[in-house]
């Protein structure tokens, strides 16, 4: 059964804290305080088998791998987004392993994201290559088995105030898509056949029939 951390690599702030994380499993780990870029690095680089995010009161959250049927939706999304940045949106799209540093300090990594290509070429070749140090312009979340809603919910909540311009948490389990937009009322759309973009990426459309059932011809 895999550890979270080989131990002699850790912070020694985690010390006290190796435990196994299951397939399919989340853990929550808090700590006094966060812990550095650079620790926090060294942390995810010896656990490149999980995924782990940090809230900016330390809290750490620990998620395994994802399973075939959330892969086979992410991996749909990355595919028409690719598309729509190849054909006419320009700018940069990231799957679910790039960590972004938040404003407030927290590190996330969205199921899919996107940057406007200005400033993500603004950024050296230190902080392209490295946790990207700003907030995305486009993001979405894609709700796996083991995702509590509440949990996402606030994510989305909080890119919103660290200046992400428009997000899309998709619910597989209610077929719903809640669309998020600073300073703006959410709204949900109850099993839509295509998700649009009318602004951020003007024009991209997300076919949804296979985030509903991924078996669909």
């Amino acid at each position: 059964m895999p550890t979270i951390v080989d131990a002699p690599h850790i912070p020694s702030a985690l010390d006290a804290v190796i435990q196994p994380v299951l397939p399919m499993q989340r853990m929550r780990i808090q700590l006094e305080d966060p812990l550095s870029d650079e620790a926090f690095q060294a942390l995810c680089a010896e656990n490149e088998g999980l995924s782990i995010e940090q809230n900016p009161d330390g809290t750490l959250t620990l998620m395994s791998p994802t399973g075939g049927t959330s892969g086979a939706r992410n991996f749909h999304i990355y595919r028409h987004l690719a598309a729509w940045i190849d054909d006419q949106g320009g700018g940069f799209g990231f799957d679910s392993s790039t960590m972004f540093k938040l404003p407030n300090g927290a590190h996330r990594a969205p199921d899919v994201a996107w940057v406007a290509h200005d400033r993500f070429a603004a950024l050296s070749r230190e902080e392209r290559d490295g946790f990207v140090p700003l907030a995305p312009d486009f993001v979405i979340e894609l709700r796996s088995p083991t995702d509590p809603l509440d949990a996402l919910k606030n994510k989305m909540n909080e890119y919103m105030h660290a200046g992400v311009r428009l997000g899309w948490l998709i619910d597989p389990e209610t077929e719903t898509v809640s669309i998020y937009a600073p300073d703006t009322p959410r709204t949900t759309l109850d099993r839509p056949d295509t998700v649009t973009a009318n602004t951020v990426i003007e024009g991209f459309a997300l076919p949804m029939a296979r985030i509903w059932d991924p078996l669909a011809e």
